[in-house]
């Protein structure tokens, strides 16, 4: 019973939270990402994050530990672009299966130029 008390206290709470699309006269896909080199203190791991932006709007993104030590911060952030770039060509299957195709190619940005 407590339980169910909790789960509605979430949902009373959050109920004004939200993700919110607006229509967009720019239809390219632009990923950004950026990892920190052995950022994390007690495994000495890396964490990378990215986010992807359909138009205007932010349609994915994600914050992780890398569970593999990384010898180098290129290696952290080479890391971190593999990601976005797979979550990437996901969203673009995803939009071609949905007839909504993105014709102009995906940017990504990464903050070391090391990885490019």
């Amino acid at each position: 019973m407590s339980a169910l008390k909790r789960i509605i206290r979430y949902i009373h709470s959050t109920i004004d939270f939200g993700l919110h699309l607006y229509p967009s006269s720019v239809s390219k896909l632009v990923s950004y990402t950026d990892a920190d080199w052995a950022g994390y203190p007690d495994t000495r791991c890396s964490i990378y994050g990215y986010c992807v932006y359909l138009g205007d709007n932010l349609i994915s993104w994600s914050a992780k530990l890398q569970h593999t030590l990384s010898r180098s911060s290129a290696e952290a952030e080479y890391r971190g672009v593999a990601n976005v770039v797979s979550e990437s060509c996901w969203i673009r299957n995803l939009l071609l299966e949905l007839h909504c195709s993105v014709t102009t190619v995906t940017l990504v940005y990464c903050d070391n130029v090391s990885v490019v």
